[in-house]
């Protein structure tokens, strides 16, 4: 996390948190959400404003983050910016580097992280490919399905089936966090 945004937590420890204005959709992009395009229907469905400014991306990536319930968020300053998301908390990218037996695979987030490690693959009932790993839980990119498949034939990822429905609780995410009770 930024030292500006520690800094603002301190000064400013009780600004309500934020929902339903972000969220980040299977392609890896970021989408701003106000109240005409909220009343205009979930997300994804209707996205939004897609965010195009780099530095501003950079930002979110950098103070991007997750609560014990598994509620994503973009820590904006004071303000916890809770995310909807699409399909999974990271969208994963991946690459092929080389040919034939000699061919490597490099996964990162769509944050910028290098995974190191996958745990396990899983196919949902849409043909979506997604993998636990050392970074998180996270769709691959539909455009890198080609390098993921080529990984799978390579043996180095096994997919097994699981319905989308079952993925947020069994990796510990939420789709569309809501405020919670205060106590």
């Amino acid at each position: 996390m930024d030292d500006i945004v520690k800094a603002a937590l301190k000064k400013w420890p009780n600004v309500p948190d934020c929902y339903g204005w972000l969220a980040l959709d299977a392609r890896g992009d970021w989408y701003m959400r106000d109240e005409p395009t909220q009343a205009a229907g979930p997300f994804p469905q209707v996205k939004g404003s897609r965010v195009n400014h780099d530095k501003l991306k950079e930002f979110i990536h950098r103070n991007y983050d997750h609560d014990d319930r598994g509620a994503w968020f973009f820590q904006n300053g004071p303000q916890r910016v809770y995310l909807q998301l699409e399909a999974s908390p990271f969208v994963l990218l991946v690459r092929k580097m080389g040919e034939g037996p000699q061919a490597t695979f490099v996964v990162e987030t769509h944050t910028g992280q290098v995974v190191q490690a996958v745990r396990s693959c899983w196919l949902d009932e849409q043909g979506r490919l997604f993998l636990d790993t050392d970074k998180g839980f996270g769709v691959v990119r539909s455009m890198d399905m080609d390098a993921a498949a080529d990984a799978v034939e390579a043996g180095l990822w096994t997919p097994e089936d699981m319905a989308f429905a079952d993925m947020p609780r069994r990796f510990h995410y939420e789709l569309s966090p809501q405020p919670q009770a205060r106590s």
